[in-house]
């Protein structure tokens, strides 16, 4: 979206601040970037106001440290004032490959490590921040959202303790279910699609692509994520197909009953080209035994589109899968960390989400609407049409 187009001429609701927590700094530099560039050019009467007060610097992040002792423990230390600040706090949950010591071991740190670190830099802000927001990406916990049986329900009381804290916002990228924000229905909570990203470097990578219901289709690889998959098949104006999981439900293999078999629903899918849409590619072998099954069917080329690549068991058997023509790309975005070997692969597309977080971050700064950026049907119908004048 052009910058010169979003009316952002309301009073921002304080100072900007930006805090990017261990392992996010690289998204945060050129979040920064933007941020910087778009306030220097943008002309505003009330610039000099008191209102508008470090409304333009050359930079917006504050520096922090969540120093630790040899035991583990830690502690969070800002090392900037941010009185009166509207400050976003930006964290990665999943980045496995930041290391502490731990008794003269080097020890990953877990999901867990990363959310007591943000709530460390929470407490440090001392209620001294007009407004405090979190974008979380990959929202802690998320994928344990719901109680089943006699278990806990870790993602509600995260959200409940960020709330507790203070935090007025979160924000996060396409929440495993949406519905866990039930859990603070007084608070703000942004769970947002990077469906624009997606359809954008899928074009901008392949060239033969005809875009409609007789050539291609939307993919849901299982019933949780019909609703995504629905939003880009609408959009583009193609047909959705979903697999749901045949579960043994006798016996329970690493905390969840095994699968048995992907059972497919929808029309024929053969020659046409496949767009599989889901939230996060964890270990990958569930989305490969639905390429396999696509294939099977005759499908013409397999597109992954995952708003997170967790590659949890490694990138050879989507290595393989590539040898083997059972995917053609798999497009995921770099709002988490991504092992550098996964930058090298060729079927890898990476969806750089740090212009459209900067949007998010200016846009709520000034207290004005998101809904545009949240339903980006527009900007995706240019898209199409640009994209169908060059063929």
């Amino acid at each position: 979206m052009a910058e010169e187009k979003r009316n952002l001429e309301t009073i921002p609701a304080g100072s900007l601040g930006i805090i990017t927590l261990a392992g996010c700094q690289n998204i945060g530099d050129q979040i920064d970037h933007y941020l910087v560039k778009w306030r220097r050019e943008r002309e505003s009467e009330h610039k000099n106001s008191l209102a508008y007060s470090g409304y333009q610097r050359d930079s917006y992040l504050l520096k922090t440290q969540v120093p630790r002792f040899g035991t583990g423990e830690g502690k969070g230390v800002i090392l900037e004032s941010v009185r009166g600040m509207d400050l976003y706090l930006l964290v990665d949950v999943v980045n496995h490959s930041l290391t502490y010591p731990l008794y003269g071991y080097e020890n990953h740190m877990s999901p867990d490590d990363h959310f007591q670190d943000l709530k460390r830099i929470i407490s440090a802000v001392g209620g001294k921040a007009r407004r405090i927001n979190v974008i979380m990406p990959f929202l802690y916990e998320s994928r344990q959202h719901k109680r089943t049986s006699r278990e806990s329900l870790d993602c509600a009381l995260a959200l409940q303790e960020l709330v507790r804290m203070g935090v007025d916002n979160i924000i996060t990228f396409d929440a495993h279910d949406p519905r866990v924000q039930n859990a603070i229905p007084l608070n703000g909570f942004e769970t947002v699609q990077p469906a624009y990203q997606f359809i954008k470097n899928l074009l901008r990578n392949q060239n033969d692509l005809v875009i409609d219901s007789d050539h291609m289709m939307v993919i849901s690889p299982d019933e949780g994520g019909m609703t995504r998959a629905i939003y880009i098949a609408n959009v583009l104006g193609l047909d959705m197909g979903m697999f749901y999981k045949r579960r043994d439900y006798t016996r329970i293999v690493n905390g969840r009953n095994p699968i048995v078999a992907h059972e497919f629903l929808g029309s024929d899918v053969e020659g046409k080209d496949m767009i599989i849409i889901d939230d996060m590619i964890a270990s990958g072998e569930s989305a490969l035994e639905v390429a396999q099954a696509l294939k099977k069917r005759k499908a013409r080329k397999v597109f992954m589109c995952s708003t997170f690549g967790l590659f949890t068991k490694g990138l050879e058997i989507f290595d393989k899968a590539y040898r083997d023509g059972l995917i053609d790309r798999i497009l995921t975005t770099n709002l988490i960390y991504q092992p550098p070997e996964l930058l090298e692969r060729e079927w890898y597309i990476n969806c750089n989400m740090s212009k459209y977080v900067a949007y998010l971050i200016d846009t709520l700064n000034h207290d004005t609407s998101i809904s545009d950026l949240l339903n980006p049907n527009a900007k995706i119908q240019k898209l199409l049409a640009k994209y169908r004048a060059k063929k």
